[in-house]
């Protein structure tokens, strides 16, 4: 654990082989990254860790935004030697590591960015912001139904009980409060996101899932047409937490990204 506060894990040999930060979602944890750690430990220096407030890690230590967000990733990288590093980022990590390109773009060598929202529309944007609001009224655990849903597939909703339960027992993790904040930050981070000043340059790929109602396809092919040069693939079918019901989905088409940038 890092002197703020931050749980982390390395995987992998940095002295030889390019570094990669991987970024789990809101209400999630690092563990998300369990079934794709050896695939990416096979080429990659691998450090994962939980956001503020989320798994084994501190509670914010200042009220959040995406830019704390960022500034955990510099302070991770610094306490574990690591000059630059790709970052893979689920959901709000696709935010929050699109915020550390522009805030550390020196730092950054490649993007990933997963089921990550963009642009919304009012409506949309009203109705992420009224489900924060919900969650700082009546805690971290009301808007968990709705949202696996969202989430997963009826048939994996039916079939996979266990992983289903996983992401439960991750969200009864949380910090009430830290939660409360960072579910704020997915609601309004996204404003500083849309066609920033300076772009973002840094090589990227851009993915998300043909029926994720909150980060849908059209996001991404929008993110992918503010920086120049990025890639947006759409994986069929599945919704939100695609990554956890397809791995492979996503693993194979973000390392192959990874490794024609990296190495």
């Amino acid at each position: 654990m890092t002197l703020d506060g931050t749980a982390y894990e390395r995987h992998g040999d940095p002295s030889r082989l390019p570094t990669v930060v991987l970024i789990h979602g809101l209400g999630l944890s690092r563990r998300l990254f369990d079934p794709v750690i050896d695939a990416f430990a096979e080429h990659f220096a691998v450090l994962l860790y939980d956001l503020y407030g989320h798994g084994e890690s501190a509670p914010p230590p200042r009220t959040a935004d995406l830019t704390l967000y960022a500034q955990q990733i510099a302070g991770l990288m610094d306490a574990t030697g690591v000059d630059r590093a790709a970052l893979v980022g689920f959901s709000i990590g696709g935010m929050i590591n699109r915020r550390f390109a522009l805030d550390f773009p020196d730092r950054l060598s490649a993007l990933a960015i997963l089921n990550s929202p963009h642009n919304r529309g009012e409506a949309a944007q009203q109705m992420v912001e009224d489900r924060a609001a919900r969650v700082r009224e009546q805690g971290t655990m009301s808007t968990l139904p709705d949202a696996l849903k969202r989430w997963f597939t009826p048939r994996f909703l039916s079939e996979h009980a266990a992983q289903v339960d996983l992401v439960r027992q991750w969200r009864a993790q949380v910090d009430p409060e830290g939660y409360a904040q960072t579910a704020w930050v997915l609601a309004h981070g996204v404003r500083e996101l849309i066609r920033p000043a300076p772009p973002v340059t840094a090589p990227a790929l851009v993915m998300t899932c043909e029926n994720d109602s909150g980060s849908t396809p059209a996001m991404s092919h929008a993110i992918a047409a503010e920086i120049p040069g990025a890639q947006a693939q759409v994986v069929p079918t599945l919704q939100h937490l695609g990554l956890m019901e397809d791995p492979d989905a996503f693993t194979g088409p973000t390392i192959e990204f990874l490794r024609r940038t990296l190495t």
